[in-house]
């Protein structure tokens, strides 16, 4: 049997190699545009929001593998979920990657692989990335509601 971190790595580098959510979308909502200053990493998310729920997303992401992988990550996991439960989705990502949780929950699937990414604390970031661009921009969109784009940093503590 593999073992539980090389098989994090293997999914990490798979999602990194063939990233998924790279199919543009024609009807979105909200845009939303990532940096991460310590890692140079750039996220553009375009989001399709139909009655609450997530039709469609599609993530151009150019950085480092974590980064890559984690947007990828999101783009199959979002697709078809409430905003409501994209938001939790990303209060846990965030928890694991802090540590306040030690082992990934089960219901999360291959999102589990970004545990390992605690084990260095700079690369935390870019894994998070993707979420705080994505919860953001539909916070925006939610709040103001109307279509948009809004750009978002990593630079800020309480992002992290």
């Amino acid at each position: 049997m593999m073992p539980l971190d090389e098989m994090y790595r293997d999914i990490i580098l798979d999602h990194y190699r063939s990233p998924r959510g790279k199919k543009p979308i024609d009807a979105a909502n909200v845009t939303a545009e990532g940096h991460n200053p310590s890692c140079g990493d750039d996220i553009k998310l375009e989001v399709e929001i139909k009655d609450n729920v997530l039709k469609d997303v599609h993530v151009d992401c150019k950085g480092c593998a974590i980064s890559v992988a984690s947007g990828s990550m999101l783009a199959e996991t979002v697709k078809g979920k409430t905003f409501e439960e994209v938001s939790e989705t990303a209060k846990v990502i965030r928890r694991m990657l802090k540590g306040e949780i030690d082992q990934p929950p089960d219901n999360i699937g291959d999102l589990g692989a970004l545990a390992g990414v605690r084990q260095f604390p700079v690369r935390i970031k870019c894994a998070l990335l993707a979420w705080v661009t994505l919860i953001e921009g539909l916070e925006k969109y939610a709040a103001e509601g109307r279509e948009g784009r809004i750009v978002v940093s990593t630079e800020k503590d309480d992002e992290q």
